[in-house]
C-alpha cells in the first residue's frame, strides 16, 4: 500500500540518496533504498552515489528499473594513483573519498536536489560528503547505521565532523545507543536527532512454525552477519565452541553471510577443528528459509546499530542469544525474548549461551514472546515512514 506524503511547494521533489559503503551492497544500505524506491514510486525525482556500484546486484537493478539514477562515486584511478595506493594504504583513502567528492560535487550540482541523504554505515564515514552538502549549500541529513564504543574522528577530523552534524538539518540514528554515543563522542547536543528503523526482509505477521524435531534432538543455532570479524565477532563464538563440554553437546552452529572474513573464519575453524560442530552457510537471499530450520539466533557483535538480523529473527519467533552491543538490548529483553551477553568477550558470551542452553526447553515460548515484542515495536512500513519524514523536513 503507497502512503501519500505532506503535500510539498513543487509537484515532485528532488532527493538525493549518499551511501559511503564500500561493499557492492550491505545491511546498511536497505533504508535508503527501499525509502528511494518509496519516493520514486510516489512521484518523486530520485538520484543516487553510491561507492562500487555493480548494476547487475538485485538491489541496484530494482533501484534503475524505478527509474532512479545510480552513479558510482569510486571511480576508476589513474596509473599513477594505483601505484601510490599499493605502497601507501592512507593514500588509498585518502584518494578514493578525493575522488568520491569530486564526483559527488559535479552530481550534486547538476541534480539541485532539495534535500540529501548522507546515509552512513557507521557514524562518521560520511563526513566528507555531508562537507560537500554544506560547502555548496544543499540541504542534507545524516543516516548513521552504527556506532563504535571505541572509534572517535581522528583529532584532525573532529572539528570537520562536528560540523557535519550540527550543520545537518536532522540526524537519524537506528538505535539510541548510538545517538547518544555520538554525542558523547562529539561533546555535543543533537537536539534534531531522532531513532528511526530498517526495513527487514521477512514477512511481518506470519509466525514461523517451530523447527521439526531431529531424531537426536539436535539444537540448531544461526548466527546470521557479515563475516567481518571486527564488527560481528564471529571469532568469540568459535573460542566458546571449541571447548570439550560444548563439543559433546548435541548444538550444531552455521554461519550465514559474505565477507572478507570468510577465509580467515574457515582458517579458524580448522585450527580449532570445529568441523562437527560449525559449518559456513554462506550468503542466503531467503533468510525466511533460515528460520523455518533453525531455533534461535547468536550474534556475537561487538560494534552494532540494531542488526536486522535480530528484527528478523524475532519476527520470525525465534529467541536470540546475542552481546549487548549498540541497541541490541534495545529490542531483546534479558531471559525475556533471549540471552544477553555483557560484553563482547568469551567469557560473557560463554555465560549467556549456557544460561540459554540450560533453558532451551523454553526457547518455543521465549520465541512467541519475541515475536509479539517486535511487532509491538517495529513498524511493518519503515521506508514509508522514512520517506514521510524526509518530505516533511522539504516542505518545512
Amino acid at each position: 500500500m503507497s502512503i501519500v506524503g505532506p503535500s510539498l511547494p513543487h509537484a515532485a521533489a528532488r532527493i538525493a540518496f549518499v551511501s559511503s559503503c564500500p561493499a557492492v551492497w550491505g545491511g546498511s544500505e536497505e533504508l535508503w533504498a527501499a525509502t528511494a524506491l518509496w519516493l520514486r514510486r510516489a512521484g518523486h525525482t530520485v538520484r543516487t552515489f553510491k561507492t562500487t556500484v555493480d548494476p547487475k546486484h538485485h538491489k541496484v537493478a530494482e533501484l534503475l528499473a524505478a527509474g532512479c539514477s545510480v552513479d558510482d562515486i569510486d571511480p576508476a584511478l589513474t596509473l599513477r594513483q594505483r601505484m601510490l595506493n599499493r605502497v601507501l594504504p592512507y593514500q588509498r583513502q585518502h584518494t578514493r573519498r578525493s575522488c568520491g567528492e569530486r564526483v559527488l560535487t559535479r552530481g550534486l550540482r547538476a541534480f539541485e536536489p532539495h534535500l540529501v541523504v548522507v546515509s552512513q554505515g557507521s557514524n562518521y564515514d560520511g563526513i566528507a560528503f555531508a562537507e560537500v552538502c554544506r560547502q555548496q549549500g544543499h540541504a542534507y541529513v545524516l543516516l548513521s547505521q552504527k556506532a563504535v564504543d571505541f572509534f572517535l574522528p581522528l583529532y584532525f577530523e573532529r572539528t570537520l565532523a562536528q560540523r557535519a552534524y550540527a550543520t545537518a538539518r536532522r540526524c537519524y540514528f537506528v538505535a539510541r545507543h548510538n545517538m547518544v554515543l555520538t554525542e558523547q563522542q562529539l561533546a555535543m547536543r543533537l537536539p534534531a536527532a531522532e531513532v528511526v528503523t530498517n526495513p527487514f526482509n521477512v514477512p511481518f505477521e506470519a509466525l514461523q512454525p517451530w523447527p521439526a524435531a531431529e531424531a537426536e534432538q539436535v539444537l540448531h543455532l544461526a548466527c546470521v552477519a557479515r563475516f567481518e570479524v571486527l564488527d560481528k565477532g564471529q571469532d568469540l563464538l568459535l573460542q566458546v565452541l571449541s571447548q570439550p563440554h560444548w563439543r559433546a553437546r548435541a548444538l550444531r552452529v552455521t554461519l550465514f553471510g559474505a565477507g572478507h572474513d570468510e577465509q580467515a573464519l574457515r582458517e579458524m575453524i580448522d585450527l580449532l577443528d570445529l568441523h562437527e560442530t560449525v559449518r559456513i552457510g554462506g550468503h542466503v537471499r531467503d533468510i525466511s528459509a533460515v528460520w523455518r530450520s533453525y531455533h534461535a539466533l547468536v550474534l556475537p557483535s561487538r560494534n552494532e546499530g540494531l542488526p536486522l538480523a535480530l528484527v528478523e529473527a524475532m519476527l520470525s519467533g525465534r529467541p536470540a542469544i546475542a552481546v549487548s552491543a549498540g541497541g541490541m538490548a534495545e529490542l531483546l529483553t534479558d531471559n525475556v525474548t533471549g540471552f544477553l551477553a555483557a560484553a563482547p568477550t568469551p567469557q560473557a558470551l560463554e555465560e549467556a549461551l549456557e544460561r540459554a542452553w540450560n533453558q532451551r526447553a523454553r526457547w518455543p515460548e521465549l520465541g512467541r514472546e519475541a515475536a509479539r515484542r517486535a511487532r509491538a515495536a517495529i513498524p511493518a512500513d519503515a521506508a514509508a515512514r522514512f520517506g514521510e519524514r524526509l518530505l516533511a523536513e522539504i516542505a518545512g
